[in-house]
């Protein structure tokens, strides 16, 4: 006769004491009005809970973690998985939500965006002071406290565009320890609000539980975000790290995490390194991109967003003032021999932002699935930066062969709402023939197409450009720069030579 064994881990009653086990004091159980089963079957090592009620029961029976909830939007769908999994009295020292914007301005003051980093930070500070204040003289030596707070705008009758949000949890990842954030935006791709509800609570019961339990690592914190959902649910496009529980993170490499790992398609962060949730950068402005690995940034990258942009500003409806420059690194770009090396993508961006421009990190390989990114955020013009051979493989068929519609569809999705394409051009090193977007030959089946694109300027090449940098290959600068031939400093922005040699990037030895 086989034998079956249950592992079952229950709730004391109300009042009652918790056994104790070995080297750890009897504890008892606060009284808890909370809804829901207060006995679980749960997996026999709890270390490593199977789903978000495993997650959630972890918690309130850890006596050692204690906070508050403050949810605006979508209701109060994290809170709500403390509750009905069960001792929640053991987590939840306040739950709360502010609706009516009065009352939330009385509370957190006054702003001008409810759904806002802005407004998260203020739930984040107000409800992590309030609950030190009240609670650390009493329970602060043997507590690790928390506050998680969110805002978001959920699909509702009066709203049915991109719904988005924001959610963050300070917590002290020691007794007394000074506290740590993590701040991250997510949008919400569930076409119904009681499904943005679910994976909502979900996404936030896994945030809490990593920041919580794995504060150690910082990319097991970013993998365990998306348990029970996927990219086609919720998608996280923006992360951020900070406090003394996070001494080492750079929140550079956490934003190719989020791409890599599949949490979103592309993540963006400024010149200082700082990342920044894409619509806010991106919203309504005019975008000018450059892709490329930029390994090294030379004078023809500097000389292609030069003048393409002079380029660019001259057409009707771009407002220069309304301008932002994107250098963009596919993960293409950035892995060789199947893989990434983080130094070297660390390095290149070091690179880049010495250029002064925003970073973007993307996971589109065909740039109408780029041009489709940006056109969430702006019906504003968009100019894409490229090379001719980038060209050349735009009118490559065998790239579309997943599309219904093909190279026409691709096209077609790609040179809408204004978007140009600036090309440079190529002089052919055997017979020293420039080639430009004017004259260049495609599969005669496509020329009439490319000549249509070309007489309605959907396609422009680039006017005036310095014919003695023309010769520049990132690939053979690279090589003179690691084996400390002399001149690549010349074919390179003098910015960026010095930051090389100073700190001896991209395998650079003196």
């Amino acid at each position: 006769m086989l034998a079956l064994r249950v592992v079952i881990a229950c709730t004391p009653e109300p009042g009652t004491a918790r056994p104790a086990q070995a080297g750890t004091p009897a504890t008892t159980v606060p009284r808890d009005f909370s809804v829901g089963p207060a006995c679980a079957l749960l997996s026999p090592d709890m270390s490593k809970p199977n789903d978000t009620h495993e997650k959630a029961l972890q918690i309130n029976l850890d006596p050692t973690k204690y906070g508050v909830f403050a949810e605006i939007g979508a209701a109060q769908e994290v809170a709500r998985w403390f509750f009905r999994a069960g001792g929640a009295s053991g987590t939840v020292a306040k739950s709360m939500s502010a609706y009516d914007m009065i009352v939330s301005d009385a509370i957190y003051g006054a702003t001008e965006r409810y759904v806002s980093r802005h407004r998260l930070a203020t739930m984040v500070d107000h409800e992590y002071g309030l609950l030190v204040e009240r609670l650390a003289a009493q329970r602060g030596a043997s507590t690790r406290f928390f506050a998680f707070a969110d805002t978001v705008a959920a699909r509702s009758f009066s709203r049915r565009d991109e719904t988005h949000g924001w959610m963050g949890i300070r917590f002290q990842h020691h007794p007394g320890a000074e506290p740590s954030d993590i701040l991250l935006h997510v949008i919400m791709w569930d076409r119904e609000n009681l499904q943005q509800q679910e994976a909502l609570g979900i996404l936030g019961v896994n945030l809490i539980h990593a920041a919580l339990y794995h504060h150690v690592d910082a990319t097991r914190i970013v993998d365990d975000l998306l348990d029970s959902l996927s990219i086609e649910r919720i998608e996280v496009d923006m992360i951020e790290f900070r406090g003394p529980a996070f001494p080492e993170v750079d929140n550079r490499l956490l934003a190719l995490q989020l791409v890599e790992k599949g949490l979103t398609n592309a993540a963006l962060f400024q010149p200082d390194g700082h990342l920044v949730q894409p619509g806010d950068t991106l919203y309504k402005k005019c975008v000018l991109v450059e892709r490329g690995s930029f390994r090294p940034v030379t004078k023809v990258s500097e000389d292609m967003i030069r003048y393409a942009k002079a380029q660019f500003i001259q057409e009707p409806n771009v407002v220069a003032d309304d301008l932002v420059v994107l250098m963009e690194m596919t993960l293409k770009n950035l892995s060789a021999e199947g893989r990434i090396d983080h130094q070297d993508f660390l390095e290149r961006v070091d690179i880049l932002c010495s250029m002064g421009h925003p970073v973007l990190i993307s996971n589109y390989g065909e740039f109408h699935r780029l041009a489709g990114y940006l056109f969430r955020f702006t019906k504003q013009p968009i100019g894409l930066v490229m090379g001719l051979p980038t060209l050349k493989e735009l009118f490559e068929e065998k790239y579309y062969v997943d599309l219904a519609g093909g190279i026409l569809e691709s096209f077609g999705r790609m040179f809408k709402n204004e978007l140009k394409a600036y090309v440079y051009p190529f002089r052919d090193p055997k017979s020293r023939s420039v080639i430009t977007a004017e004259n260049l030959r495609v599969a005669p089946h496509l020329a009439h197409l490319y000549q249509y694109l070309v007489e309605n300027r959907f396609i422009q090449g680039m006017r005036d450009v310095d014919a003695a940098n023309m010769d520049i290959l990132s690939r053979n600068v690279l090589k003179m720069l690691q084996n400390s031939e002399p001149g690549w400093e010349a074919k390179v922005p003098p910015q960026v030579a010095e930051l090389i040699k100073k700190r001896g990037l991209l395998g650079y030895k003196q």
